[in-house]
């Protein structure tokens, strides 16, 4: 029992339910419910539509009873004497075989004796001499006989009297195989034509057509169990009158039916004995009106050697039959059709090992996806699966248009796609639960950008870092221990306090796309290019630095006035910020029980120590060279002194950040720039006494810079040099003694 958990395991539940899948969907292929029948005739259908059968050869005519046949003749049924009289014509043109797709199936009331009892002040000799004369139906009778004439049948849903008088004729059936009579469609009833006229006929065939549920006739039986007897549809018994066979032959085996058909022509049918029929569009050409036929107007080889086929077109006697390609189709046309299908070799067939190797079809690419969907990625999955079911539809569409052969695409492809679709949401649905508690884990002390992609990528939770160039900010809160003071009766003040000004530092850094590194107290460390890319990451470190300033400047004005309304003292709060660019590592740092993700590197430690130079300028941000060379012509900088920080040897230029980029193009930006880089060179050139008029010059170029403090460092720089001479080694570098 202790294997299951581990079996489990290394199967995975996504596998496990496309098994499980994969069993029920051939459980439902092998039952065929009506909606997975109807999905395989629309395709079915498709197929027809997009590729119809091509006419090549027109083996049958149609004879239509058509209006202008009506209009001639009168309305129908015309007398039997002149159905009697087409016959003969169409004997005469040497018509390979007549099939009615009209019944007989009452006595002509037009026959002379109807005639002679019907109508009133006849004189005896002349009732006599009418009820003498054979009826119409003895002369339809007598111009079938012994001629190639098919008569038509129909089975009925219910039960009648088939002839109480004497037994009908039917056609020779003979079976191979087992019984086929519990494979046919059973109706239970016939309606036929008069016995005179059956006995007389040649053959007689049923025109029983068995729409699907959905009224689209695809498949007609070649032959039914009617009445309990086994009789041929029309479409065989034409072909068997017209080539003088005796007997029609069904082939079955334990699957059902596989054909029907005559001596050396066999049509292949579906388990229940139906045929596929293949259609063509309506083809006006097989036509010709029977008024044509009695003038002797037809054209000859619109008859001569052909199987004519006797229906009807007129509005209220049509037979109109949706088929696949045809929303109405005469139905006659649809029997000549089928004829014409078969003797010209394009027949379709659904062969009986089908359902079988769909099946198959099914389960070997369902193992396949089963075995490789949870180790390969959904996008090769998806597109390797669409190579297979292109390749499905292309056999399946090389097999009707080359074979005449359906093959259903539609299980295959709905199943697999099935198995698949399951799969996949079981696996999205395993990957967002582990994302979920990667989340939960490490959200309260990472940044949300990081958080997201370790949920992304889980694998990278491990020790080690890469290296990057980026940009590293530190800010701090000056003269926070004073500020402190004033709460230190009110400790949760003091942290109310600090929630609130930290908040705007923070929302600033995330949103110009800065992550998180910690927070020390009051200070807050951050960086950018890590872990998502960011091309401008100097610029946007900048840009937040400046956001930060100006929040701040938001919340004291806020915080001023509620100390007015509340009474109590107003303390400002004021921070210095420092940033620098430059190559670190990034990733995650720290013992194997706990790590964070951070940065090392020494563009990190200079970040800090500029930071940290601030306060000495008077200003509230310093930047590396580094980042100043990325942003320069974008923000407007001056460069504040060239200094070694504690800790390094090789000196570093600062600058300062003045505004936005709005100010760039200011004209007293560029006067205060000018008079600034003047005084630079002075003081550097060892000029101090030069250089003091030149600090008191960029003073008024600066004036509401807020750089007072700066020049008032340098004033005193000056004085003290002029005090104390410096050497002539002197580079004008600032050592800076304090962090």
């Amino acid at each position: 029992m202790r294997r299951l958990p581990a079996l489990y395991r290394r199967f995975g539940t996504s596998r496990l339910l496309g098994l499980a899948l994969l069993l029920a969907f051939t459980a439902l292929r092998y039952l065929d419910p009506a909606p997975l029948e109807e999905l395989r005739l629309r395709a079915f259908d498709l197929y027809q539509v997009l590729a119809p059968r091509i006419i090549t050869e027109r083996p049958v005519t149609i004879v239509d009873i058509d209006e202008a046949s009506i209009k001639a003749l009168g309305q129908w049924p015309w007398p039997r004497t002149v159905i009697a009289d087409l016959v003969t014509q169409l004997a005469r043109l040497d018509a390979a075989a007549v099939g009615f797709d009209v019944f007989f199936p009452d006595a002509d009331r037009l026959s002379p004796a109807s005639a002679a009892s019907t109508f009133r002040g006849l004189d005896e000799s002349t009732r006599l001499k009418l009820e003498a004369m054979p009826s119409n139906d003895d002369v339809l009778a007598e111009a079938i006989a012994g001629r190639h004439v098919v008569l038509a049948r129909t089975g009925m849903p219910q039960a009648n009297s088939a002839n109480s008088e004497e037994d009908l004729p039917q056609t020779g059936i003979a079976a191979r195989g087992d019984d086929p009579a519990p494979w046919l469609t059973q109706l239970p009833g016939l309606l036929h034509n008069l016995p005179v006229l059956e006995k007389a006929a040649a053959g007689r065939g049923l025109v029983t057509m068995t729409p699907e549920r959905d009224g689209i006739v695809r498949r007609l039986p070649m032959a039914m169990q009617v009445a309990g007897s086994i009789a041929p549809a029309l479409a065989v018994e034409m072909l068997r009158v017209a080539t003088d066979a005796g007997t029609v032959y069904i082939i079955t085996d334990q699957g059902g039916v596989k054909s029907i058909g005559i001596p050396n022509l066999q049509l292949p049918t579906d388990a229940n004995g139906r045929i596929w029929a293949h259609f063509a569009p309506h083809d006006p050409q097989k036509y010709v009106s029977a008024q044509s036929v009695l003038d002797g107007s037809v054209a000859p080889d619109m008859i001569g050697g052909k199987i004519v086929l006797i229906g009807t077109s007129v509005l209220g006697l049509l037979d109109n039959k949706t088929t696949p390609i045809a929303a109405s189709m005469p139905g006659v046309e649809v029997h000549a059709q089928v004829i014409e299908s078969v003797m010209s070799g394009a027949m379709l067939a659904y062969p009986l090992w089908a359902p079988a190797a769909e099946m198959l079809a099914a389960a070997l690419i369902a193992l396949t996806m089963i075995v490789l969907a949870p180790d390969v990625g959904a996008r090769t999955l998806f597109f390797g699966g669409a190579l297979v079911a292109v390749g499905l539809v292309a056999a399946s569409w090389f097999a009707y248009v080359g074979h005449k052969v359906l093959l259903d695409v539609t299980y295959p492809l709905g199943a697999t796609f099935l198995v698949f679709v399951a799969m996949l949401a079981v696996n999205y649905l395993n990957e967002q639960t582990a994302r979920q508690k990667i989340r939960s884990a490490f959200g309260q002390y990472l940044s949300p950008a990081l958080v997201e992609r370790l949920a992304q990528s889980p694998e990278k939770l491990v020790l080690g870092g890469e290296e990057r160039r980026m940009s590293i900010m530190f800010s701090d809160v000056r003269g926070f221990t004073t500020l402190s003071e004033s709460y230190r009766h009110d400790p949760q003040g003091l942290t109310a306090l600090m929630n609130r000004f930290l908040t705007p530092l923070t929302n600033a850094i995330l949103a110009r796309k800065g992550t998180i590194d910690k927070y020390m107290g009051d200070a807050i460390m951050a960086f950018w290019n890590a872990p998502l890319d960011d091309a401008a990451h100097e610029l946007n470190a900048c840009l937040a630095a400046l956001d930060m300033l100006g929040n701040m400047d938001t919340l004291n004005a806020a915080r001023k006035h509620e100390a007015g309304h509340g009474g109590h003292a107003y303390v400002p709060i004021k921070i210095g910020i420092g940033i620098n660019s430059g190559t670190c590592v990034v990733g995650n740092m720290g013992s194997n029980l706990r790590f964070d993700y951070s940065v090392l590197g020494d563009a990190v430690n200079l970040a800090s120590r500029i930071e940290g130079q601030s306060k000495e300028y008077g200003v509230t941000n310093i930047i590396g060279a580094t980042t100043a060379a990325a942003v320069a012509g974008i923000l407007p900088l001056i460069e504040l002194d060239r200094i070694r920080v504690k800790g390094k040897t090789e000196p570093e230029a600062i600058f300062t950040i003045l505004g936005g980029a709005e100010m760039q193009r200011d004209g007293s930006v560029e006067a205060l720039a000018a008079a600034h880089m003047r005084m630079l060179a002075l003081y550097r050139s060892a000029d101090f006494e030069a250089a003091l008029v030149a600090v008191e010059a960029a003073r008024q170029a600066a004036d509401g810079f807020g750089l007072d403090a700066l020049y008032d460092l340098f004033a005193a720089r000056c004085k003290a040099f002029i005090a104390n001479p410096v050497k002539e080694d002197w580079d004008g570098v600032f050592v800076a003694t304090s962090k």
